[in-house]
C-alpha cells in the first residue's frame, strides 16, 4: 500500500526522535501523508489493522494525543482500549511494572504510553511483549508530536532543510521542544530558543541552538516560529513573576511577527494560552498551522500504529 524506506519498522518501539534517521522521519511522513485522505472520505475506515489491539494508557491529562491516537486505531479497524491512571488498579497501590505486564499478559499488539516520569515508555518496553509508543513522558520526549510537527511544516516549506527556526516559551519543561530540537538538527536547521532565564535548561547551548531572551531576536527572519504553553502544573513558584509580565515579554502577536520572513509559519502544540504565550491574532491568523497540526496528527498516528503493528505486511 505504502511506499516507504520504514518497511521494517515493524515490532520496533517508537521511544524518541533520537531512534530515528532522517530518512526514517521523511518515510514516516510520506506515509503520514497517505492517510490524510482517509480522514476526508464520508466512510472514515480501512480494514489494515483489523483483528489488531491498541491500548492507551494514559498517566497524565490529554486531548489531542490521547484522542489521535484513539481515532487513528480505529480508522484502521483496530480494537482500541484506553486506560487512565485513575480507572486503572494503580489507584488501588498496583505498581506501574504490574499494570504493565498484565496488559501485556493481555496480548496488545501496541502500547501508547504518557507518564509524568521521564523514562517510563522505555521502562515499559523492556517487558511489555509488544511496540511501545511514547505519548509523552514528563519533559523528555514526545516523539509523535515532534513527527506531526515535521509533517505540518513539509507541506507548507515543502522541505525541512536549512531552515531558520525560532523555539519561544517554556523550553525548561517542554518535551515537544526536546524532541522537534533533535528532529530538525537532521535537517540542518538553524535554531534559536527564547523564554525567560528561569525556564530555559541549564546549558542549553550545548544542544547546538541558539539561546536568547529577547522574543524580537528570536523571530528576526525565522521560517518556523513554534510557541510552547507555559506549563504551571510542572512548576514551583516563582520562576516568573506573573503570567501578566511574561505576556508583556514574550506573547507572540502581530508587532513581533513583522521581524519573521513574511511567509513564516507558526506552531503550538496545545493546548493554547491565549493572550500569554500567543494573540488570537496570530493564533488564528495567516501565519498559523495550529489546526493543520492537530489534522496531521491523526494521520501521523495512523502512520505509526500501520507501521509499527505490521500494517506493511
Amino acid at each position: 500500500m505504502v511506499d516507504s524506506p520504514l518497511v521494517n519498522f515493524k515490532g520496533r518501539h517508537l521511544l524518541g526522535i533520537d531512534d530515528l534517521s532522517a530518512d526514517e522521519i521523511i518515510g514516516l511522513v510520506n506515509t503520514a501523508n497517505r492517510f490524510v485522505e482517509v480522514s476526508e472520505r464520508e466512510i472514515k475506515k480501512l480494514p489494515t489493522l483489523r483483528g489488531k489491539t491498541v491500548v492507551n494508557l494514559f498517566f497524565e491529562p490529554s486531548t489531542r494525543t490521547r484522542t489521535s491516537f484513539e481515532i487513528a486505531g480505529k480508522r484502521l479497524s483496530a480494537d482500541v482500549i484506553n486506560i487512565s491512571a485513575q480507572s486503572s488498579s494503580v489507584v488501588k497501590g498496583e505498581t506501574f511494572k504490574d499494570t504493565v505486564l498484565n496488559l501485556a499478559s493481555m496480548r496488545p499488539d501496541a502500547l501508547v504510553i504518557r507518564h509524568p516520569s521521564p523514562g517510563t515508555p522505555l521502562y515499559a518496553s523492556k517487558f511489555a511483549g509488544c511496540p511501545v509508543i511514547n505519548g509523552g513522558d514528563g519533559a523528555h520526549a514526545h516523539p509523535t508530536q515532534a513527527l506531526l510537527d515535521m509533517m505540518t511544516i513539509m507541506e507548507r516549506r515543502k522541505s525541512l532543510k536549512n531552515l531558520n527556526v525560532a523555539i519561544i516559551g517554556d523550553v525548561l519543561h517542554s518535551r515537544v521542544a526536546r524532541s522537534n530540537i533533535s528532529a530538525f538538527k537532521r535537517f540542518d536547521a538553524n535554531i534559536t530558543v527564547c523564554g525567560p532565564k528561569t525556564l530555559m535548561p541549564a546549558h542549553m547551548d550545548n544542544f547546538g541552538v541558539r539561546v536568547t531572551h529577547d522574543i524580537y531576536e528570536a523571530v528576526e527572519g525565522a521560517d518556523v516560529i513554534m510557541m510552547l504553553r507555559i506549563q504551571t502544573e510542572r512548576m514551583a513558584q516563582g520562576l516568573f513573576p506573573s503570567l501578566r509580565e511574561y505576556s508583556s515579554r514574550f506573547c507572540l502577536d502581530s508587532k513581533v511577527m513583522k521581524k519573521a520572513k513574511p511567509d513564516a509559519i507558526v506552531t503550538h502544540p496545545g493546548p493554547i494560552n491565549r493572550g500569554i504565550e500567543i494573540s488570537s491574532e496570530v493564533a488564528d491568523g495567516k501565519y498559523s498551522v495550529i489546526l493543520d497540526q492537530v489534522t496531521h496528527g491523526v494521520a501521523m498516528r495512523m502512520a505509526v500504529l500501520y507501521l509499527l503493528c505490521g500494517g506493511a505486511d
